[in-house]
C-alpha cells in the first residue's frame, strides 16, 4: 500500500482524532469508560490542534495514522485500524529513528499488541510505571530503540 509521511496540519485535526478514537477503542479495552471520555476530551480539545504530528498518508492525502515525535521521544502513534498490518505504523517509526537517531516510546503494558509491535521493530524494554503520567493506575512499559 502506498504511503507517504508529511507534517500535520490544521486540516488534519478532525481526522486524527476519529484515528486516535477509533485505534484506542480497537487496542485499549482496558481504558475504564469515564478515563476514555476524558482523555477523548483532552486529545480532542488541547492536544491535537496545538501539537504538532508527523501524518501517514495515502495517494488522495488522507491520514491514516500519525505519530508525536518531541526530543526522539514517540509521545503518541495511532494507525487507523482498517490498515493495521499494512505498514503505516512501522514507516511512522522508520521516520522517527530517521529524523531522532534514538528513539524512546512508552506503550500502555495492558496494550499487548502495542508492545510487540515495538519489539518487533527492535525496541527493548528499559522499565516500567505503575501509573500513566497523569497518575491513572495504568502501567507503563519504557521502551527504547535498540537498533
Amino acid at each position: 500500500m502506498g504511503h507517504s509521511i508529511r507534517q500535520s496540519g490544521p486540516q488534519d485535526v478532525a481526522r486524527n482524532f476519529q484515528i486516535w478514537r477509533e485505534a484506542v477503542l480497537a487496542t485499549h479495552d482496558f481504558l475504564e469508560p469515564g478515563d476514555f471520555e476524558e482523555i477523548a476530551r483532552i486529545v480532542e480539545e488541547d492536544y491535537l490542534p496545538a501539537a504538532e504530528f508527523w501524518v501517514a498518508v495515502d495517494a488522495a492525502d488522507r491520514p491514516l495514522g500519525f505519530m508525536g515525535l518531541r526530543e526522539g521521544h514517540i509521545d503518541s502513534l495511532f494507525v487507523d485500524p482498517a490498515v493495521h498490518g499494512q505498514g503505516v505504523g512501522k514507516a511512522l517509526v522508520h521516520h522517527a529513528v530517521t529524523l531522532a537517531g534514538s528513539v524512546t516510546v512508552d506503550v500502555n503494558e495492558q496494550n499487548p499488541r502495542g508492545v510487540g509491535f515495538y519489539e518487533k521493530l527492535g525496541f527493548v524494554r528499559r522499565g516500567w510505571s505503575a501509573s500513566d503520567p497523569t497518575g491513572r493506575p495504568y502501567p507503563i512499559v519504557h521502551m527504547a530503540w535498540a537498533g
